[in-house]
């Protein structure tokens, strides 16, 4: 995708009404970093790195703004976005080619990791919000957790110059116990790609197989980086 695209980016910083120390430009977050091994981190270009290393102070938000390219679903991926409402609507819920997006990472203290709002322009509809948050714990070391209990384990790879995220297995959490949910009764393995473009774009690439029914989702959306 070329940069001839029209949208904008931002990166913009609130307190939600938190106070925070002063803290310096140098710091880095090293929580994604530490998921990989250094010679693997290494091969990331420096803006991937930057991008997944910028500190956050708590309550503070990074917002990224840019446009889906494509979404596109099986009857069965209609189906799994349906049945998902139930807890949140984490997936995309219809067809689109080139609808506003955004996307606003917000750092929470209170549960050791970060908040993930992204912002789905439907044209003729209210936009999709989803919500989800990334927290540094789990076996893998890193879980996505959505609504009604329901969660991933992702492993983190580097693979052609790209960060890699893909589903271990999917949980969910009831009455203090962690459920394991079978692949076959699972959306099926989730994989985000998370590429460096040409004339300064970021791409994130989604897709979602399973094991009977093949590709169901796939959602490529571009981006750039704002200001600091």
């Amino acid at each position: 995708m070329s940069g001839r695209v029209p949208f904008t980016a931002m990166r913009a910083r609130s307190r939600a009404g938190r106070p925070s120390l002063p803290r310096s430009r140098e710091v880095e977050d090293a929580r994604f970093r530490n998921l990989l091994d250094p010679e693997e981190w290494s091969r990331l270009p420096s803006p991937i790195q930057r991008r997944f290393t910028h500190a956050l102070a708590d309550g503070e938000s990074s917002a990224f703004l840019g446009e889906v390219a494509e979404t596109r679903l099986s009857l069965f991926g209609r189906l799994i976005s349906c049945v998902l409402l139930l807890f949140g609507a984490p997936l995309p819920l219809q067809p689109a080619q080139r609808t506003s997006a955004a996307v606003i990472v917000t750092e929470d203290h209170a549960s050791g990791g970060q908040l993930w709002t992204r912002i789905y322009g439907r044209i003729g509809r209210f936009p999709q919000v989803i919500h989800s948050a990334k927290c540094f714990s789990g076996p893998t070391g890193l879980e996505e957790r959505v609504g009604g209990g329901l969660g991933m384990a992702l492993t983190v790879h580097v693979e052609h110059r790209a960060l890699v995220f893909r589903s271990a297995w999917y949980f969910l959490r009831v009455l203090g116990l962690t459920l394991r949910v079978p692949s076959m009764l699972s959306p099926g393995r989730l994989e985000v790609v998370h590429r460096e473009e040409r004339d300064g774009c970021f791409s994130f690439t989604l897709t979602i197989h399973h094991p009977l029914f093949g590709e169901v989702v796939r959602q490529a959306a571009f981006f750039k980086d704002g200001p600091r």
